[in-house]
């Protein structure tokens, strides 16, 4: 049952009765509701999940695409670009027409979003890598796909994962819009606890939405990290070379 639109009682921060007085706060909501939040963090996870997996699919091509064609640039870029400004409720009735009422319309809706993020951060990584490191390469022997994959691709990476990060928490927020169609994950239970004033819900919702965002975020810097081990290494040398404080005042004084 719905508490009340009238309820005025401050928030609690436990107790049964919360669910009567409608606050914000509320742990009996998420003792009896549990299995429905599970559910909608399932799906949430689920539509954000594979919405950045595609996205990170077509960005990539489309970034060797433009490295390769550099005329191209302007285009894929702009298009993208322009895709992103399309507010998230037309962007999304724009598909309903194609998908209908499912999450294909969610999913494809995300994609289009992430790829102006990710096909600039592919193309600045790429662009990173410096060309006598490339020259080097080929004259080793290297030929295009072995010097993409075994080089290019691994100093990009920091740029490359920045861009997915960007990415994946706009899509954990984005992906609660998706209850237009009825498949927003949290989305859903924040939009119909706004439209009957249930507190706990929408707050509870919020929450788990934020978590999500914070704990992709976390892994995706901890897979970057653990793909990288060279810059934990670059930046311990660079510390390491790094003059003794003091030690320039006491060389200038000897001078």
């Amino acid at each position: 049952m719905i508490p009340p639109q009238t309820a005025t009682t401050l928030p609690r921060a436990d107790g049964a009765d919360c669910l009567a007085a409608n606050a914000w706060i509320c742990p009996e909501y998420v003792r009896t509701r549990s299995e429905e939040l599970l559910q909608a963090v399932g799906e949430h996870l689920a539509l954000t999940g594979s919405a950045v997996l595609l996205a990170i699919l077509v960005a990539l091509p489309l970034a060797l695409l433009v490295r390769r064609l550099p005329r191209l640039e302007l285009p894929v870029v702009g298009l993208t670009t322009l895709l992103y400004t399309v507010p998230s409720l037309a962007m999304f009735s724009l598909l309903l027409p194609l998908f209908g009422l499912s999450s294909a319309t969610v999913v494809t809706g995300l994609v289009l979003y992430s790829l102006t993020v990710l096909v600039r951060n592919f193309l600045a990584g790429l662009a990173s890598v410096p060309e006598d490191v490339r020259r080097a390469a080929r004259g080793m022997g290297y030929g295009p796909l072995r010097l993409l994959l075994s080089v290019e691709l691994p100093l990009a990476l920091p740029s490359m994962m920045a861009g997915v990060r960007i990415a994946t928490v706009s899509a954990v927020a984005l992906t609660t819009v998706g209850a237009i169609v009825g498949h927003g994950g949290l989305g859903n239970l924040i939009y119909s606890g706004m439209s009957s004033y249930f507190r706990a819900q929408v707050l509870t919702a919020s929450v788990l939405c934020v978590v999500i965002a914070v704990a992709f975020d976390l892994l995706l810097l901890a897979l970057q990290r653990a793909c990288t081990p060279w810059l934990r290494t670059d930046g311990r040398a660079r510390r390491g070379r790094r003059p003794a404080r003091g030690t320039e005042v006491i060389t200038d004084g000897a001078g």
